[in-house]
């Protein structure tokens, strides 16, 4: 039986993800960090609220006996100032990866990043930049594994309401681009169900590219 902990479990990967550990009988417990509380109630499930996700000195104690860490948190470029997205995208990576790696050593990490992040760290791109920076920032931890997931353009399965003009053309142009261009999308279930089957039962490659999500 698998203890996972879970941060981002009220975004759109992360709620899946928690779904899938709630239902799966080879996990034993769920411990969720939110700012906001999911509102469920689960006999597997354990919610923490928390506001600070670059210090987790308060609630160490659940970073213990962790088997499988989900890391769901991001942002979408443009919806927050330029620092704001440097400090989601690497500073709570690091931080809460630091603790992990204090008290579950040898866990399973599963990270969700995203096409074209640049670990060389050059890219000119702020995306491609910082999710490259904590994608080299997770690394040097070494874990027991690490798997990075890097999604084209996630479809959402259930209905939202869209971040920017963006991401409402590409909702409404989704099933041409699925038909013409595969490798440029995939939908949040299956992106959020090929992270809970790594955590699970791991993955062929550290880095899985939008092809390499659907393969799993």
């Amino acid at each position: 039986m698998k203890n996972v902990l879970i941060t981002g479990a009220t975004g759109m990967i992360g709620g899946i993800v928690l779904r899938e550990c709630l239902a799966h009988s080879e996990v034993g417990s769920v411990t969720i960090i939110v700012r906001r509380s999911t509102g469920q109630h689960h006999p597997k499930l354990t919610e923490i609220l928390h506001d600070d996700f670059t210090d987790y000195s308060k609630i160490a104690d659940h970073f213990k006996n962790v088997d499988v860490a989900q890391f769901c948190i991001g942002v979408y470029t443009g919806q927050v100032p330029r620092d704001q997205f440097r400090v989601i995208t690497v500073d709570f990576t690091a931080a809460f990866a630091d603790m992990l790696k204090q008290h579950s050593p040898q866990a399973t990490f599963c990270f969700l990043s995203g096409q074209g992040a640049d670990q060389t760290e050059s890219s000119r791109l702020m995306f491609a930049k910082d999710k490259g920076i904590a994608e080299n920032a997770l690394l040097r931890q070494a874990f027991g594994a690490t798997y990075i997931f890097r999604p084209a353009y996630i479809y959402p399965v259930t209905p939202r309401k869209e971040p920017s003009f963006t991401y409402r053309l590409m909702r409404s142009l989704y099933p041409l681009l699925k038909a013409i261009y595969p490798q440029g999308a995939i939908s949040s279930e299956r992106l959020a169900k090929a992270m809970f089957k790594a955590g699970l039962y791991g993955a062929d490659k550290t880095i899985l590219e939008n092809e390499d999500i659907k393969a799993v």
